[in-house]
C-alpha cells in the first residue's frame, strides 16, 4: 500500500479516475447528508471549493444547496498560481463563475472576503490519514490559506474514500483537519 504522499495521489488520482458520473453523484450526496451531523451550523461564513470535473472533485453543489438554505454566507476562491496565494469573493447571483487555465471553476470578481472571516472551510483532498493530515495535489494553496485563518477556523476535508493509517511524510507546517467526511463515515480528529 502507498504510504508517502507522492504515492498516494497517484494511487487516490487513479482510484477517482475509475469513478462514474452516476457514482460521483451519490457519493458526494452521501457526503453532504454526513455534513448535516457535523456541530458546524452556527457560524456565518463558510468557504466551499467548486469542484475541477476534469479531476472528478466532490460535487460541491449540494453542499451549496445546504448553505444556501440555512442562509449562510457562502466564499469562493480564485487562485493565484505565480505566489500560490488565495483570494476568497462571497457568492452572490451576480457572482461570474469562469474556469481558468486549469479547469478550476472561479469567481470573475465580486465582495472580497478576508481569510480571517472564514469559520469554516471545506477542503479538497486526494486522500487523508487517521491523524487529521491530508494528501493535496501538492501546490501548497490550502496549506497556506488555512495557515491565513484564526486557528479556530473548522477545517472539514471531503473525500470519496476512507483514511489511510498514516501518511508518512507529513511537514510541521502541514495543517491538519477537524473532521473528515466520506460517503460513508465522518472522522473527528
Amino acid at each position: 500500500m502507498p504510504t508517502n504522499k507522492k504515492e498516494l495521489r497517484v494511487h487516490y488520482k487513479n482510484l477517482r479516475k475509475a469513478l462514474s458520473s452516476d457514482e460521483i453523484e451519490e457519493k458526494s450526496l452521501a457526503v453532504a447528508n454526513n455534513l448535516l451531523q457535523l456541530p458546524i451550523w452556527n457560524k456565518t461564513y463558510y468557504h466551499v471549493f467548486l469542484p475541477i470535473e476534469e479531476q472528478k472533485e466532490i460535487n460541491t453543489e449540494y453542499i451549496l444547496h445546504l448553505l444556501s438554505g440555512k442562509d449562510k454566507e457562502i466564499v469562493v476562491s480564485k487562485s493565484d498560481f505565480e505566489t500560490r496565494g488565495m483570494s476568497h469573493f462571497l457568492l452572490t447571483d451576480n457572482t461570474k463563475i469562469k474556469k481558468n487555465e486549469y479547469n478550476i471553476p472561479e469567481p470573475v470578481n465580486g465582495l472580497p472576503v478576508a481569510s480571517e472571516m472564514i469559520e469554516v472551510v471545506f477542503v479538497p483532498l486526494l486522500a487523508f490519514d487517521l491523524l487529521g493530515n491530508r494528501v493535496g495535489y501538492g501546490k501548497g494553496f490550502y496549506d497556506k490559506f488555512l495557515a491565513e485563518c484564526k486557528p479556530e477556523t473548522i477545517k472539514i476535508g471531503l473525500s470519496f474514500f476512507e483514511g489511510e493509517s498514516q501518511i508518512e511524510d507529513v511537514f510541521e507546517l502541514d495543517i491538519k483537519l477537524d473532521y473528515c467526511v466520506t460517503p460513508e463515515k465522518t472522522y473527528s480528529f
